[in-house]
């Protein structure tokens, strides 16, 4: 058993913490669906983390990401007297040394084999063979509004070393609101529907889209998390893209 106690805010770190550092986690949010045997404390969404109930457990350490929770709830941890590690994961090196960072941080007695394995699975990903080379595709990550991956993402990232370039990769924003007729009319090779945060599937998005561009219906845990899912995420990505153009 660990002798840190930790709350995790992330899914994504607390699927990392609770592979390596078993019995460190003693909190962690709702979205926290892996490991599927999880026995921990649930404090609440990401972005409404009971702040209390995260006090009364009196953690060593909280992990939280810049992106996935919100300053407020951060500074009142902090102002409440608990420790808060806060991640920054814009793409694939960031993540592998974010990841050592938080699982050092968590008594990790040292660099845990799956970090290894996926890190070396991504330095040469099984990349889809396309005809015609790199693909140009939008990746909707929500509907009503419809909005996508812009700039500056960890899941753009991972999808660039796959061999596709994402068509607003150089929107000002993050993650623009983009009017479903502007998708429909833009330049795409391929549409990348993942099943999370908004759950997409064959009855729920690709209807949306001109039937001559295709549709790929991707696992949001291999797009968007990084944690031991990473290990894998080149050949289920790169399988359901291939799956795509066929």
């Amino acid at each position: 058993m660990a002798d840190i106690r930790v709350v995790s805010l992330v899914p994504s770190l607390t699927e990392a913490v609770a592979t390596t550092v078993p019995g460190a986690l003693i909190g962690a949010t709702d979205w926290c669906t892996h490991p599927a045997d999880l026995d921990v404390v649930r404090v609440g969404g990401t972005k409404n983390p009971d702040v209390p109930a995260i006090v009364a457990l009196a953690p060593d350490l909280v992990i939280a990401n810049e992106e996935e929770n919100r300053a407020p709830d951060i500074a009142a941890l902090r102002a409440a007297g608990i420790e808060v590690l806060v991640t920054e994961v814009r793409g694939l090196d960031q993540a592998f040394r974010e990841l050592a960072r938080v699982l050092a941080a968590c008594g990790a007695a040292g660099r845990p084999e799956w970090l290894d394995a996926a890190e070396a699975a991504w330095l040469d990903p099984p990349c889809p063979s396309f005809p015609s080379g790199r693909l140009r595709a939008a990746v909707p990550i929500w509907r009503r509004p419809w909005m996508v991956l812009g700039r500056d993402t960890f899941a753009g990232d991972l999808l660039a070393h796959l061999g596709v370039d994402n068509a607003y990769a150089a929107h000002a924003e993050r993650y623009p609101r983009i009017p479903i007729d502007e998708l429909r009319a833009a330049d795409l090779d391929l549409v990348i529907l993942p099943d999370e945060p908004y759950r997409f599937t064959r009855e729920d998005g690709p209807e949306a889209f001109p039937t001559n561009v295709p549709v790929a219906l991707v696992s949001g845990r291999h797009l968007t998390w990084y944690g031991p899912s990473l290990g894998e995420a080149p050949a289920v990505l790169g399988a359901a893209l291939r799956a795509a153009r066929r």
